[in-house]
């Protein structure tokens, strides 16, 4: 799987969820959204799971499992200072919220 997490959203993570190096944050597929609803990336705590993809950033280990590894596979994520939002795009995904 080619998963990219730039410095930036790392440093946003760590300052926004306290996170110490050894900490284990999974990424998964959130379900819902406002109006009809959608897709989006679900962030939280948690221990690893086998069979997990693992990318270990600045000592925190961010993962996603096989089941949400369609959604995340080819997925950047970054943190745009000018906006203070994050950013998440996969080149195959032409919508992440609703993709095809």
């Amino acid at each position: 799987m080619d998963l990219t997490i730039s410095e930036r959203a790392v440093g946003f993570y760590k300052q926004e969820m306290n996170l110490e190096a050894g900490d284990k944050i999974r990424l998964y597929v959130r379900v819902g959204g406002c109006g009809s609803g959608g897709f989006s990336v679900g962030v939280m705590k948690e221990e690893l799971q086998d069979g997990a993809h693992i990318e270990d950033i600045e000592g925190i280990y961010f993962f996603v499992t096989q089941d949400d590894a369609w959604y995340f596979d080819g997925m950047t994520i970054d943190y745009d200072p000018d906006y203070e939002m994050m950013v998440f795009e996969n080149p195959y995904i032409d919508d992440l919220s609703n993709p095809q």
